[in-house]
């Protein structure tokens, strides 16, 4: 080309944006402007286009450098552009800063900035900026709507996802697929399913995603027996259906439900990737079946799985949790050696200390600070750790440590302390814990509730009990778990049998063995013999071993020849 003008550079830029050579469409740039060519919108926009395509983030910041000098800053395309590459290279500050300069962003412009807070995380800043929309008269895309959506769903923001939907209607978006999706997502995720089961029987929203959403609303919200009714009815279904499906056993402990779910998805699809692979892992260690777990690691090899982070976190899981510290420490070295995280580290330390070796815990946490900045998981794990091994000063060492270092004392942090301090027969620290300002979820209850059953303070329990109920948090499993053994230190047979009852009848709680096993101590320690006979006859299921011995042994001791004989027999059997 003997000569070129301001259009002809701009098509060569544009060529080597287009094809991802950031650097070559800068130079092209430089060049230009060293003939004296001076660049445009166009020019600048092309090679921003380059540089969010491959996150050349330090060039993005030079080029930024000279649309300011060229008197281009306020500049809609430009800033909306600036704003997607910082944004998309994390810089969320910056993006927020170029966004605000914008003398009028349009609707690409607020779309972008919502996009970007919503996959960096911040869904309640998403929310807040689609709000602000309306204030600057600026009416949102249907992606933008969207996006917002899925804001509420990350953070659970019902009352703000229904305002959203609210307006999607008053726009018109009200048969959008795209917003329907979303909706029905929304609801799903913030337990609201017959909102989104009703958005889903209309004809435009019958979809396979919005099909998933459903399924995995049901599933997460512990539903699971009509999440697979739902799933069963699906006339298509993809790799995330089938996750959802296994991710709502596995969210619930249903381990035997999870592994016959397992065997019909490798018998029906060979659609499977390293998340179904990570649930399936997840169900081998909630079965102790490292066997199983065995086969699982081979099918990873010889499928190409071996380098990818997610499933040999997973791995590291399981070996750890079904004990075998040999294969866990395999993997650590020769698979994930070169790409372990945070979740390494955390999966690492959590299986030494679940396996009563917690010094050596302690010592691979002072190597994890060389490698990965602690969270707060990792630190509910040593404390854990400390708890084990009854390491009241460094215990108190981490607490100190989170405090000077300004971690969030998030509800299982707090709940980690107060379990540390219990066990260590430090009550008071627990209870000071306990009573700081902020929310009290179930966990942190929870973690009380237990605490005081350590330090035998059953009266305390059932007050913690009382009050939890007072503030509107709704007991779980663990929470009886504490309740019955309060009972049983302070023999109230009769209020254990209560409590026991209210699990189904007032809760929705279906007793675990875990629970019959309290209600037999309960009835075996106080010498209520009927009782006991009666409770143990009419159990869903037979008795186990440990059971039986126990029953035995009240037998003996309070002289029912008839309820001894039967267990004896049950036991010989």
């Amino acid at each position: 080309m003997p000569q070129r003008d301001g259009g002809s550079w701009n098509a060569l830029i544009t060529a080597y944006s287009q094809t991802g050579n950031p650097e070559d469409a800068f130079g092209l740039f430089i060049k230009m402007n060293r003939l004296g060519f001076l660049p445009n919108e166009i020019t600048f926009a092309s090679v921003l286009g380059s540089c969010a395509a491959v996150l050349a983030l330090w060039l993005s910041r030079q080029i930024h450098a000279v649309i300011f000098k060229y008197g281009f800053n306020g500049n809609v395309i430009l800033g909306s552009s600036l704003v997607d590459i910082y944004g998309k290279c994390g810089v969320m500050r910056d993006a927020r800063g170029i966004f605000d300069e914008i003398q009028n962003p349009n609707d690409i412009s607020w779309n972008i900035i919502v996009r970007r807070y919503l996959e960096m995380g911040e869904g309640k800043e998403a929310i807040i900026m689609f709000f602000q929309m309306f204030v600057a008269a600026v009416r949102p895309l249907n992606f933008t709507f969207s996006s917002a959506l899925v804001a509420c769903s990350s953070i659970t923001a019902l009352e703000e996802g229904t305002q959203i939907h609210g307006a999607a209607i008053k726009m018109g978006f009200e048969n959008d697929e795209v917003v329907l999706s979303s909706l029905i997502d929304m609801y799903a995720k913030c337990g609201e399913l017959e909102n989104a089961c009703a958005i889903f029987d209309q004809p435009k929203s019958k979809n396979l995603i919005s099909g998933t959403s459903i399924v995995s609303g049901y599933a997460m919200s512990g539903q699971t027996w009509k999440a697979r009714e739902f799933f069963n009815e699906m006339p298509e279904r993809n790799v995330i259906t089938w996750n959802a499906m296994l991710a709502g056993y596995t969210h619930y402990f249903q381990w035997e439900e999870a592994l016959n779910f397992i065997f019909l998805m490798v018998n029906t699809t060979k659609n499977i990737d390293q998340v179904t692979l990570g649930l399936i892992l997840k169900v081998c260690a909630g079965l102790s079946d490292v066997e199983m777990g065995k086969q699982v690691h081979g099918f990873i090899y010889r499928h190409g799985f071996c380098s990818n982070i997610f499933v040999g976190n997973g791995l590291l899981d399981m070996y750890g949790k079904c004990g075998n510290l040999k294969s866990a420490k395999t993997v650590w070295f020769h698979q994930i050696s070169q790409c372990r995280d945070r979740i390494s580290w955390n999966a690492l330390l959590s299986s030494y200390a679940r396996h009563g070796r917690s010094e050596l815990a302690m010592t691979i946490f002072c190597e994890m600070q060389l490698e990965e900045t602690p969270d707060e998981y990792t630190f509910a794990i040593l404390l854990a750790a400390c708890a084990n091994i009854f390491a009241l000063e460094q215990g108190k060492q981490i607490h100190g440590f989170m405090i000077r270092n300004g971690y969030t004392m998030d509800s299982v942090v707090r709940g980690a302390l107060v379990d540390m301090y219990s066990k260590c027969r430090s009550i008071e620290y627990a209870i000071m814990v306990f009573k700081e300002r902020a929310s009290r979820d179930v966990i942190l209850w929870n973690s009380m509730i237990l605490g005081c059953c350590h330090n035998y303070k059953g009266r305390e329990v059932l007050k913690c009990f009382g009050l939890m109920e007072d503030e509107g948090i709704k007991p779980d499993h663990v929470t009886f778990r504490g309740v019955l053994h309060a009972c049983t230190y302070e023999g109230f047979v009769e209020w254990g049998r209560q409590y026991f009852d209210s699990m189904t009848n007032e809760y929705g709680i279906i007793p675990r063995l875990e629970h019959y096993e309290c209600m037999i101590e309960l009835y075996s320690q106080w010498g209520y013999m009927d009782e006991l006979e009666d409770f143990v006859k009419n159990m869903p299921f037979d008795p186990t071993v440990p059971m039986l011995t126990r029953i035995l042994d009240a037998c003996r001791r309070h002289g029912c020849l008839r309820l001894g004989q039967w267990a004896a027999q049950r036991l010989n059997e």
